[in-house]
Parts: C-alpha cells; sequence; structure tokens
C-alpha cells in the first residue's frame, strides 16, 4: 500500500524523519519496499504567471512568452505548448532546476534564434499523471509568483510503499497503519470521527433480501438525491494520486478515499439506473449466489460468464455487482447520476476469495474482503462516506436500510491469559549494553497497551511471575487469537534487535541422509556422461490412463498429476529443436503418481533422453551429422551403473507402445525391475518430428538406491589389481537368435567361476553360411589369477567348461 506522509501526519504525530519512519516499520515487519521522495521532483519550480503572449518568429508551433515569477524582471520563455495564453498562472522551472522525471537540467539556451531563461511546466514533466496535453495552467485565483509549486501539486509530500504481511489485514488502511506508527513511536492518534448523519425521510422504496446471511453479515444501503456530479477538490484528487488511484468523480473519489482511509470497501449505484434494470420504482437490493446461465459486464467492460460460486448484489433479482470484487457497468455512476444508493457491507472472505479466483478478478476491493474487513468499523466508514458526500456533492440522505447477523458487539473483543513467565521463555534475554536482562512487567503492560489492548491483572503464575487477562481490540480480532500472538506483537514492538542473538549451546554439525548422498553421487555421474539436468511441472494435460485429475486446476493444460516423466523429455526435446537449440541430451529426477484400484501411488523416478550427434566439431566429418546409436546410448548407462557398482540386465521389452519394439529392454536388478530403456518409436518420432535415433530411459529411485552399496560409493575402497599376464580366449558359435547376449554372458560367468576377468562380444554376422533363425556370435574372455601367471593347463579346462555348458544349456554350434 503507498503511504502519503502528509496524510498520515494528520492521522498521528510523526517526529521520525521519512528514512527513520521506513526503517521503523520494516524492523517492525511492515517492509517499505520503496520510499518515493516527491519533493526532489519539482524542487526550483515556482509559480509563474504569463504576462505576454507571441508567435515565435522562426518556428510556427512555438510561443514567446513574457512570464512573471515574481523576481523584479519578466523572463523571456520559449514555450511549444499549444494551450499557453496570456494571463494564466503556470508552474516554471528556473534556471538551474533540475527535473529529474525527464532527467533535465534547465539552462539559458537560444530556441530558432530566441533566446530561452526557463520552462513552463506539464504535470507530466513533474511527475504527475495527467490526461491534458500541454502545460498545467491552475485554476486558482491571485497566487503568490515565485512562490514553491509542491504545495498546490501535492509535491511537497513523500510516498512510503508499504507492504503488509497476509494477516495483517488491519495495516490495509490509512488509519491502521497510523495506529501501527502510534503503537511503535508513541506519536498521538488524531483518527477523525465522523459525526451521525441525519436522514430526512425515515420510509422509502428500498428494501433489502440477503439469502445468505454467511456470506453477507451485515449490509447498509443508503439513498441519496441531489447529487451534483463535479470533479473532487484538489486536495482529495491529490490524495487519491499519492495513492497510485486515478480520481474520477466526486462520488466514485469519495468511496476510493473510505477505502483508503479506513479499509472498507464502499460501491455507489446510480440509483436510477438501478430502478432501470429493476424495472420498477421499488427497489429490492439482494445479496445471493449465482444462477445458473447468468453473466455480467462489470465495470472494466469485460461481459462475465458467471459461476455458482460467484457471490452476486441484484436490484430485483437482477445482477447489477460482483460482491466484494466489482461493479457492474449498467448501474455506474455517471456525469448525469443525480441520486445514488451507496453499499457499505462486510462480506465472507472465503466467499469473495472462491468468488474473484473463478472469474480471474482482482480488485482493491476484495483484496480487503479476503483478508479480512475490520467488522466493528463498517458504520463509521459508511457514515464517513455519506457526510464527505453531504459536503462535496451536495447529496441530500433520503433513507437507509441495514440487514445486520454480526454478533452481539460484546464478544468482538476477545480475551486472551498472558504469562510474564511465559513471554520471557519464549522471546529469551534482552540486550541491556554490558548486561543482558529479561523483559518486565511495565514493558508488556507498555507495548500491549500502545496496540490497543486492555490488561487486567490475574494474578501470579506457579513461579510467582504476573499475570494478565488481555482484551484485544476490535480491529486486531483476526490475528490476536492465542497467547503466542500476544508474545509476537511484544517482540515485534520492542524490537527484535534488542533481543540476544544466542546458539544452542551444543551444536552438531549437519549431515546429508544416505539417500540424498546417493542422489548427489548420481547427479555427479549423470552430468558426467554429458547429460544436462531438466525441472518440468508435476502437473501435465489429462487423457492418460491411470492418471490422477486435480478437482480444482487452475488451468486445463496443468490439470492432472504426471504419471511419467518420459513424455516430458520427448516434449522438451521437441521444444529445444524447434527453438534452434539443437538435440537436448538430459535428465530428470521427479516424483510420478498413478492410481491403483486401492487408491493413489507415487513414487521418485529417474529419467532420460538421449539423441542427436554428441559430438560438438563436425569438420572431421564434412559437416554431417553422424546419430548415436542404440549401444552407444545403452553405454551411457552402463557406464552410470558400472560406478555404482550395480550388474543390471537387460532383457527384451516390447510392452510401451512409444517405444521401438525391437530396440526396447527392461532392466532388472536380481530379479527386481529397475526400469525400461529404448528407442523412441519411428512413428511417434515422425510426429514429433525428432532425429532418427533418441533414446529414453525411466528408472524407479527407490529399487536403484536399494541396490546400490552405499559404502562403497560414498567411500571408495582400494582396489587391488593383478600384476600378472592375462591369457584371453576366443570362442565362436551359432546360436538361435531369440538367445540374448546377456544371456550367454550369465552363462560364461558362471561356468568359468573366478578365473574369468571378462568377456565380451566382439562380432555377430547374419547371411550366408549361417543357418536360418541363427545368429554367428564371437565373445573374447580374459582369464586371469590374482597370485600367478596362468599356465595352459589352468585356463584350457575352465575354457572347456565353457564350451560345454554353452552347448548344454543353449544347444549352440561352436564354430571354434
Amino acid at each position: 500500500m503507498r503511504i502519503s506522509l502528509n496524510w498520515l501526519r494528520e492521522l498521528v504525530e510523526i517526529k521520525l524523519s521519512p528514512e527513520e519512519l521506513a526503517e521503523t516499520l520494516t524492523m517492525a515487519g511492515f517492509e517499505v519496499e520503496e520510499i518515493e521522495d516527491r519533493r526532489t521532483w519539482a524542487n526550483g519550480v515556482v509559480i509563474g504567471k504569463v504576462l505576454e503572449r507571441q508567435p515565435h518568429p522562426n518556428a510556427d508551433k512555438l510561443s514567446v512568452c513574457q512570464v512573471d515569477i515574481g523576481a523584479g524582471e519578466t523572463l523571456n520563455i520559449v514555450c511549444g505548448a499549444a494551450n499557453v495564453k496570456a494571463d494564466i498562472y503556470v508552474p516554471v522551472a528556473t534556471t538551474g532546476t533540475y527535473l529529474p522525471n525527464i532527467d533535465l537540467k534547465i539552462k539559458p539556451a537560444k530556441l530558432r534564434g530566441v533566446p530561452s531563461q526557463g520552462m513552463i511546466c506539464s504535470l507530466k514533466e513533474l511527475g504527475l499523471p495527467t490526461d491534458v496535453d500541454g502545460i498545467h495552467i491552475f485554476t486558482q485565483e491571485n497566487l503568490p509568483l515565485g512562490s514553491d509549486v509542491r504545495p498546490l501539486l501535492g509535491l511537497d509530500d513523500v510516498i512510503l510503499d508499504l507492504t503488509a504481511t497476509a494477516n495483517r489485514a488491519d495495516a490495509l488502511s490509512m488509519v491502521g497503519v497510523a495506529r501501527e506508527v502510534a503503537a511503535l513511536t508513541g506519536g498521538k492518534l488524531s483518527i477523525p470521527e465522523p459525526g451521525e448523519v441525519s436522514i430526512t425521510k425515515s420510509a422509502g422504496n428500498l428494501a433489502l433480501k440477503i439469502a445468505d446471511t454467511q456470506a453477507c453479515p451485515a449490509y447498509i444501503g443508503t439513498v441519496i438525491e441531489q447529487v451534483k456530479i463535479a470533479p473532487s477538490p484538489e486536495w482529495l484528487q491529490q490524495r487519491l494520486r499519492a495513492a497510485g488511484v486515478r480520481p474520477i468523480s466526486n462520488v466514485v473519489d469519495i468511496t476510493n478515499y473510505v477505502l483508503l482511509e479506513w479499509g472498507q470497501p464502499l460501491h455507489a449505484f446510480d440509483c436510477d439506473r438501478l430502478k432501470s434494470v429493476a424495472s420498477s420504482e421499488n427497489l429490492t437490493i439482494g445479496v445471493r449466489f449465482v444462477n445458473n446461465g447468468e453473466s455480467l459486464k462489470t465495470l472494466d467492460g469485460q461481459t462475465r460468464t458467471l459461476a455458482s460460486q460467484n457471490l452476486l448484489i441484484t436490484a430485483n433479482e437482477k445482477p447489477v455487482a460482483l460482491a466484494g470484487v466489482m461493479g457492474g457497468e449498467e448501474t455506474e455512476v455517471h456525469e448525469g447520476t443525480q441520486s445514488l444508493v451507496l453499499e457499505a457491507a462486510l462480506f465472507d472472505s472465503v466467499a469473495i476469495r472462491r468468488s474473484s479466483r473463478s472469474v480471474g478478478l482482482r480488485s482493491e476491493a476484495s483484496g480487503r474482503y479476503e483478508r479480512g474487513v475490520n467488522r466493528a468499523e463498517l458504520e463509521i466508514a459508511n457514515r464517513r462516506a455519506l457526510s464527505l458526500i453531504s459536503e462535496l456533492a451536495s447529496g441530500i440522505l433520503v433513507q437507509q436500510e441495514i440487514a445486520d447477523t454480526r454478533p452481539d458487539p460484546s464478544t468482538w473483543s476477545r480475551s486472551i491469559a498472558l504469562r510474564l513467565d511465559r513471554v520471557n521463555q519464549i522471546l529469551g534475554p534482552i540486550d541491556l549494553g554490558e548486561d543482558t536482562g529479561e523483559l518486565q512487567e511495565q514493558d508488556v503492560e507498555r507495548i500491549l497497551t500502545a496496540l490497543g489492548c486492555q490488561l487486567t491483572p490475574s494474578g501470579e503464575d506457579s513461579s510467582h511471575q504476573p499475570t494478565w487477562s488481555v482484551s484485544v481490540p476490535p480491529y486486531r480480532y483476526r490475528d490476536l487469537e492465542r497467547e503466542i500472538d500476544l508474545i509476537e506483537e511484544i517482540a515485534r514492538l520492542y524490537g527484535y534487535n534488542r533481543f540476544c542473538d544466542t546458539l544452542p549451546e551444543k551444536s552438531e554439525g549437519g549431515y546429508l541422509p544416505l539417500d540424498e548422498e546417493l542422489i548427489r553421487k548420481l547427479r555427479a555421474f549423470l552430468r558426467a556422461e554429458g547429460l544436462t539436468e531438466l525441472i518440468h511441472y508435476s502437473l501435465v494435460k489429462p487423457g492418460e490412463d491411470r492418471q490422477i485429475v486435480l478437482s480444482n486446476p487452475l488451468f486445463v493444460e496443468y490439470s492432472a498429476l504426471r504419471n511419467d516423466l518420459i513424455s516430458g523429455l520427448v516434449d522438451a526435446f521437441q521444444y529445444n529443436l524447434e527453438q534452434g537449440n539443437g538435440a537436448l541430451n538430459g535428465f530428470e529426477i521427479g516424483q510420478i503418481f498413478w492410481r491403483e484400484e486401492d487408491g493413489f501411488q507415487e513414487t521418485e523416478a529417474l529419467a532420460g533422453i538421449i539423441g542427436g550427434d554428441r559430438t560438438v566439431g563436425k569438420w572431421s566429418k564434412s559437416g554431417r551429422e553422424e546419430p548415436i546409436t542404440w549401444f552407444e546410448a545403452k553405454g551411457i548407462l552402463e557406464s552410470v551403473f558400472r560406478q555404482l557398482a550395480l550388474e543390471v540386465e537387460f532383457q527384451p521389452d516390447r510392452r510401451d507402445d512409444r517405444l521401438h519394439p525391437g530396440r526396447t529392454a527392461s532392466l532388472w536388478i536380481r530379479g527386481n525391475r529397475l526400469g525400461i530403456f529404448g528407442q523412441l518409436h519411428p512413428q511417434l518420432r515422425r510426429e514429433k518430428g525428432l532425429p532418427d535415433s533418441v533414446y529414453v530411459f525411466q528408472l524407479d529411485l527407490d529399487v536403484l538406491l536399494e541396490s546400490v552399496g552405499q559404502d562403497e560409493i560414498l567411500v571408495p575402497a582400494f582396489q587391488p589389481y593383478s600384476t600378472y599376464p592375462a591369457s584371453d580366449r576366443d570362442i565362436a558359435f551359432f546360436a538361435p537368435v531369440k538367445i540374448s547376449v546377456s544371456e550367454i554372458q550369465k552363462v560364461i560367468t558362471k561356468a568359468s567361476k573366478d578365473l574369468l576377468e571378462s568377456v565380451e562380444l566382439f562380432d555377430e554376422y547374419r547371411g550366408e553360411n549361417v543357418p536360418e533363425g541363427q545368429r554367428s556370435l564371437a565373445f573374447r574372455l580374459v582369464y586371469r589369477a590374482s597370485d600367478r601367471t596362468l599356465t595352459e593347463a589352468e585356463v584350457e579346462p575352465v575354457h572347456n567348461k565353457v564350451r560345454e555348458a554353452l552347448v548344454e544349456k543353449f544347444g549352440v554350434n561352436l564354430r571354434s
């Protein structure tokens, strides 16, 4: 909220400079994001009177003016504004003046050969919004020439841009901020108390019908006649502009002014237009929720289709406003308005929040209703508005109707038990300079009394410390509910910086859980393989099997929870290609969700996508792309598994229709399914416009972490190596195509026992001289012992066992 210090000074005594006040408010929990010192905008700008205006001899659009600024001699000023003329009072920037809003320093100059000794200013050049295209002309008469223009334009002010926390609805008003400043600084409050307003008639044709009293606990409707719509007085316009509100007309400006002053939203309807909408001279203003199919054109000019959670203001059951959010265009106050119905109401915060969100519309009014409007000062704000309308718009109050279902006023002030011992236990010692101490009884009473609370001593507790019964003021009813809330207020106003900085006596260094350490290692291994970590939203489009759909989504595009990571990675790959970023090689760790018969399931998964040419330079290949092969992509995973000391088995798999049926494998660790790896299906690749070879994988992170030998990964141990030479043997045979290489490798490893160091497939052939349905495979087996050089007599029996095991297990036809 933008706080004008000139306005604030009328409500509370302020002895601090703007910077000191901003620091005080910030330390008390009200962050001041900016200090806008308007005094610098027109420093050196004075009031002048144009005595004579002549056309410029060398330019059609320029004028040569003689301007009196009360300095003994007139100034010769060249002006380009079309509205300059003789006998007007204008703001004049004298020589040497700096105008920060247009970054201009006024110097003596010649414009088309005519000397100019200053500049006649427009409001835009002084930093003020305006619809006038030209210089500013003061409407007042007999202004003192040469005097400062800032008081006339409201530029003798400083604006604090203040942000209040969500629980402090009272701070969204000038009165609320004034109360806070008084509590912080001890300044005297001068809050205006509007007197009673008189109603000239006791009866009329206005009635109220509140269909849902929980959504609208109180509603005051006042009929005002003989209203004269005109511009607001300058003081009112200046205060609205300082708060960032555009002046419109006296009636609308008054409702905005009371909103800013008391935090109570108001709305003025044109009474004649209400009758026109109602098609009757007898008006019944109603508050109800929307019926099916209703719509409303709001003040912003948009016709909105309404939902059942929208709360409406109606005239004889016809919608005229979105309650607590925005009025309707059809009944707005205009230049010809002669009679009003002024609405002052309380609405339920939850109802207004739902209504505002459903139509995607937020306003100053809805923002306050959502946080909670002070129910105890509804009548005060209403009287303030009515007295201003009577004064500034000559309105005559002819009828007032009230529908009030608020609880008894005696219940609006809550009593809370407070213990001094508990205060000091929570807040700890205070810094007294050379020594430390505790908050005293008088400190607590002083602080809470300054906040408007009433303290009644209630004896002592078991430790002989005083206790109180604290009565909370109605305007703090929402956020002061428990003893801990009062303790927080004591700390805030006493000053957080005045408490001792203490650490626990015994502190221990923190450490990460083992799973988190392993995940960090896993990320590092994947990055080392050239993969970039990606992050996607967990919310996706609906339409997949077993998908969990949200009941209250913000957007249709994000209305379901993802049930795998691969789809998001494929879309990211496609997007990067379309943006000219090339192939995307990346991985993601995230949650996936799905629906089972027994309820919702959730787990953490690791997925990746690899495609395109991974090399950086293409000069060695004449600029040609060389897509990554299936084995190269598989090698990336195998490298990571090897660093994790995992033995992962690859088995053919055809279950995922997004993947190539002949180039997809499921991954297994000791009988547990780890995940899937494969090449994207050609049909999906064509639909997405992806390169020929794109590979994806998705692993169950829980299975992976459970299978990792944690100590070996986190603290690498030295693995002894053999200093003796190896003995290698090749073995070739015809084997049925249906038998996978991994099955063959398992049999070879089991048969060779401890002497086998490695086994590697180095050749595969299908074609001429190979039996139908078979393929020729060649493996290289490396034998090595750690303590001796192996002899032919030791190697050959083991190698023969391998040959015999292959023939027995698979019926292979040995070629070597």
